[in-house]
């Protein structure tokens, strides 16, 4: 438990991280909320981050048998989604050796289980339309280690594992006068070009990005859609008892003057 919760905390800086370096850069984009309620977009995310975010971040919080809750079997979970372990009630672990990780990106990815509940400051939005934003803004830049950069988070040590999907891009940068310091010249970000297709086309790639992260935020907290349809079942039950109460307090005070 003590490891566990070490290493929760250390996810939760590496976002602190994140979400800092994301302040003051570009605006994030709205998260398709609708994806949440939606069976198949939140299975298409789960094999999306089986197949290539659990290669090297762990969600050590989340069981595979919790996949159930988004309407997958466990023979289904077991045939296409399992591929670290043959126990359908394990953790989902990162297949990558902590060692090699550190070595390879100078520390060890942090686990995913919460990622997406995170919340932004000055009101950019919210952990969802960063994770939406993030993901769909790698662009190719040879000046980094790893051959990518990324809008909303610059010099992110994470390459682009998606690539094959979208394609490879580079991103276009105008010079421009500061709006606080006309003496200061900045460099503005000025749309993508495609360098090479990818697998899916944009709005193809956007849908599975939304997949994607429907599927983080519904695993930092599964039980949310539950806990919203008891909420309403509640505020209903509880309007109800008001106006019988309301007819009960006239019915009993009718009579005295």
């Amino acid at each position: 438990m003590i490891k566990k919760l070490i290493a929760g905390l250390l996810a939760a800086f590496a976002l602190v991280g994140a979400v800092r370096a994301a302040e003051g850069g570009i605006e994030w984009d709205r998260f398709p909320q609708a994806k949440l309620n939606d069976m198949a977009a939140l299975q298409n995310g789960a094999r999306l981050f089986v197949n290539h975010c659990l290669n090297c971040h762990s969600a050590a919080y989340m069981r595979f048998n919790r996949l159930g809750d988004i309407g997958l079997s466990d023979q289904q979970i077991k045939d296409n989604l399992m591929f670290t372990t043959d126990r359908v009630g394990e953790t989902m672990k990162a297949s990558i050796d902590p060692k090699q990780a550190k070595e390879w990106f100078g520390g060890v990815p942090p686990d995913l289980t919460v990622i997406a509940r995170s919340r932004a400051a000055a009101g950019k939005g919210s952990g969802s339309d960063y994770l939406y934003t993030f993901l769909r803004t790698f662009y190719r830049d040879d000046t980094k280690a790893t051959g990518w950069n990324n809008l909303a988070f610059p010099s992110v040590g994470m390459p682009h594992v998606l690539w094959e999907l979208q394609g490879q891009r580079s991103a276009r940068f105008v010079e421009a006068k500061d709006a606080h310091d006309p003496n200061l010249t900045v460099h503005r970000f000025d749309g993508f070009e495609q360098l090479t297709p990818g697998q899916l086309s944009p709005l193809e790639f956007d849908e599975a990005i939304g997949d994607l992260v429907a599927y983080l935020t519904w695993m930092a907290e599964p039980a949310q859609g539950q806990r919203v349809r008891v909420g309403v079942w509640v505020l209903i039950f509880l309007a109800f008892f008001t106006l019988i109460a309301w007819r009960l307090n006239a019915a009993y005070w009718k009579d005295i003057k």
